[in-house]
């Protein structure tokens, strides 16, 4: 699924404050997710489409960052958008 304004407004709708908070690290963060998992897809079946693959690196970075931020600021904020999104086993 691509990323239209309406399946951004649901991500942010589900994770962040409203609809238009955008600026939320949950809300960031679940956007960021989704992206990484679309990015996934589309390299399993493309395994030399190295321009995508570097995009998804930097967008794990970003992610990791954010999430480490959260962790720093409210950990229980942190521990409920990870267990929410799924990101820890």
């Amino acid at each position: 699924m691509y990323l239209t304004k309406e399946v951004k407004e649901e991500i942010f709708a589900k994770h962040g404050k409203s609809a238009t908070d955008t600026g939320s690290s949950e809300g960031q963060i679940a956007l960021f997710t989704h992206r990484i998992n679309h990015l996934t897809e589309h390299l399993k079946k493309n395994r030399k489409d190295y321009n995508t693959e570097r995009s998804l690196v930097k967008l794990v970075g970003k992610r990791r960052s954010l999430l480490d931020y959260l962790k720093k600021k409210d950990i229980n904020r942190y521990r409920a958008i990870v267990k929410e999104l799924g990101l820890r086993k």
